[in-house]
């Protein structure tokens, strides 16, 4: 181990031990009481889990996809898809790869982009049907998504559609039966979903978007194929990439694992998002010099592959970190952004409904988010934007939710977001249904470093409507 190695580490280490809640904190909360006397509910977490996917990184490891079901002993492949996707190169490789392998399969590429829970029930329906032992998805955050969600419910035929997803909108269940081998052969490089735990999808009904959040959706392996990014289109990649950099800052300045409530009662219960913690900090902080370095290449040069390559990586790095620490307000805000969606369409997206991307409908509340997070945690806000390049010699603390949201801007500029949700076809009469949306989503809002109440959200809407 080279000296320069050792020297990172000793200050990892020491950057970790200072993160940690003192003893007499520990003490003080009851952590390691064992007289059961004390309600857990009422109490803070005292640990936290790592766990993310294995991946699989390099030039062409697609082609491996068939060696893998083989080595898995599959006899019933399912091949997810999107519509698009079925006809292209990464959906070919991937078949091609089964048929080497003789690894027989069935392919479902009716996978609806920005998924809803129709389209999630229509895939379950496919699964069940077929009675499949391995699954693999090749796409995006939504077909890897759906597949998670097929794969969840068609291993357990009995449940109800609302029994795993997250409270208060579903019951919020655990998982406690087996589910099948997944396979996640991501082709944008932004929803890091091959290495999480978390579906996300349209619920009608509520007019906005919620999930499934649980340790056992995560995929078997993540196959990560910088080729597969040759076609990615300038917006897709603007928008997926755009998402790297919330999940990061989003994951980075989430509550810390030690204050989050309640305690589980039992170690399957506690949550995939747990709060900031130093394994995911590590994760987090590298995705965000990753994308500020890489980010603007990416979008308007196909032909850079360091780039893309890179920008796919930090994808994985940042749904390292925030699938074990979770996203907040952002995140929260977007759902119903996504949801209420009204005419709004993205070039480069080929759909037939309107649709706010993803990773557009985040980013254009997040300068006045962590604006107002900033107060909770100044350090670390102003910490996220020098890793996104600013120079805070000698900055102050209360100027930390500014610096950092300037950054944003100018990053979110740089790479032709639209300047507010004015722009994307919001009004501030719809206000009250976006808050309306947003606060049911406890999985994620109950995570911001600083609680956010109706009247809160209301004003970071209203200082969404124009940007720039």
């Amino acid at each position: 181990m080279s000296s320069a190695t050792v020297c990172m580490l000793r200050s990892l280490a020491t950057k970790w031990k200072k993160s940690l809640p003192s003893p007499a904190f520990i003490c003080h909360q009851g952590h390691f009481s064992t007289s059961g006397h004390r309600d857990a509910a009422t109490l803070s977490d005292y640990a936290y889990e790592m766990a993310c996917s294995n991946i699989r990184y390099g030039m062409g490891v697609t082609q491996e996809v068939g060696q893998d079901c083989r080595n898995l002993r599959a006899q019933n492949v399912c091949v997810m898809t999107d519509k698009k996707l079925a006809s292209m190169e990464p959906v070919k490789v991937t078949l091609e790869s089964l048929e080497r392998a003789g690894v027989p399969y069935q392919l479902y590429d009716k996978v609806r982009v920005e998924p809803s829970d129709k389209s999630f029930k229509d895939a379950i329906r496919f699964a069940s049907e077929g009675n499949f032992d391995v699954f693999v998805a090749v796409g995006g955050g939504s077909v890897m998504d759906t597949c998670k969600a097929a794969n969840l419910y068609s291993s357990n035929p009995d449940a109800d559609f609302l029994d795993y997803v997250n409270a208060p909108i579903g019951k919020g269940k655990p998982v406690t039966h087996d589910v099948k081998p997944l396979i996640a052969v991501t082709t944008t490089a932004g929803t890091g979903s091959e290495t999480t735990g978390t579906a996300v999808f349209d619920y009608v009904d509520l007019r906005a978007k919620t999930g499934i959040s649980n340790r056992a959706l995560r995929p078997t392996l993540g196959i990560l194929d910088p080729l597969h990014l040759r076609t990615a289109p300038e917006r897709v990649t603007a928008y997926t990439g755009i998402d790297v950099l919330c999940h990061a800052i989003e994951s980075f300045t989430a509550v810390p694992y030690y204050e989050r409530k309640p305690r589980p009662e039992n170690p399957n219960q506690r949550p995939a998002y747990q709060g900031n913690n130093p394994i995911s900090d590590v994760w987090s902080k590298h995705a965000l010099r990753v994308t500020a370095k890489y980010i603007k290449r990416a979008t308007f040069n196909a032909d850079d592959m360091e780039a893309r390559s890179e920008m796919l990586l930090a994808s994985c790095f940042a749904g390292i970190g925030f699938g074990n620490a979770g996203c907040h307000l952002p995140h929260g805000m977007s759902y119903p952004i996504s949801g209420l969606v009204k005419n709004f369409r993205s070039p480069d997206y080929d759909d037939d409904h309107p649709m706010v991307p993803h990773g557009l409908s985040v980013v254009i509340t997040a300068p006045a988010v962590f604006t107002f997070t900033a107060p909770a945690c100044p350090e670390r806000h102003l910490e996220a934007a020098q890793c996104l390049g600013a120079d805070i010699t000698n900055a102050r603390l209360e100027d930390a939710g500014r610096i950092l949201a300037d950054v944003l801007r100018q990053i979110m500029y740089d790479i032709g977001c639209p300047n507010g949700l004015a722009e994307m076809g919001y009004t501030t009469s719809d206000i009250p249904a976006l808050v309306e949306g947003t606060m049911p989503q406890h999985r994620v809002t109950k995570l911001s470093p600083r609680p956010a109440r109706e009247e809160d959200v209301a004003q970071m809407l209203e200082a969404s409507m124009t940007v720039y």
